[in-house]
């Protein structure tokens, strides 16, 4: 069976998080909820979470890894020197990582978006213009680079569309959990 991690960091984009758990655990994805230090995280908008356990090297054994947004989490996942050497490591073994809103800016830290396609939170662009070599920004709401095994979306609600993205970069077939989520009406309204 697949399995997924997302991070929680104190600061985090509470719906972001939540979406992608939700999501593939209604697709039937194992996804462990892990705590960046703790297993009790305060989100950005005083939600309090309760993680299945923390970051550790067993990050290594997921399939993906998915980061939420919000600026207080995002700082605490870039600057986190432990978390990055695991998410370096992931990259070099060629593992899914997904960074959403203003989460790609620890992708960037980390190095893990050279030479890769990418989205961010609108306006943040210019603030990885130093960081990221040979990337290739992209305003589109979910980007999926298969060859760097990296997808990124824009922020708050673009989160059903990552989930999905994710649960189909996982090898899932999405269709049916879009239709009964309603996903692709709303999609046809937009």
């Amino acid at each position: 069976m697949k399995k997924a991690a997302v991070i929680f960091a104190n600061g985090c984009e509470e719906v972001e998080a939540l979406t992608v758990v939700d999501v593939l655990r209604r697709a039937e994805i194992q996804c462990d909820m892990l705590g960046l230090g703790n297993t009790t995280i305060t989100g950005a908008h005083h939600i309090i979470f309760t993680c299945d356990g923390v970051v550790d090297e067993a990050l290594l054994d997921y399939d993906l890894v998915a980061f939420p947004g919000g600026m207080g989490g995002s700082y605490a996942l870039r600057d986190d020197q432990d978390l990055a050497k695991l998410m370096v490591k992931r990259h070099q073994n060629q593992q899914w990582n997904a960074a959403m809103c203003a989460a790609p800016i620890a992708f960037a830290r980390y190095g893990i978006l050279d030479n890769a396609k990418y989205t961010i939170y609108p306006g943040m662009e210019e603030d990885l213009v130093s960081e990221v070599k040979n990337g290739e920004f992209k305003e589109d709401l979910v980007v999926v680079d298969d060859e760097q095994k990296i997808i990124t979306s824009r922020g708050p609600a673009t989160a059903l569309a990552y989930s999905f993205a994710i649960g189909e970069a996982m090898g899932s077939d999405m269709t049916h959990l879009k239709q009964g989520m309603l996903y692709d009406l709303l999609a046809e309204k937009i």
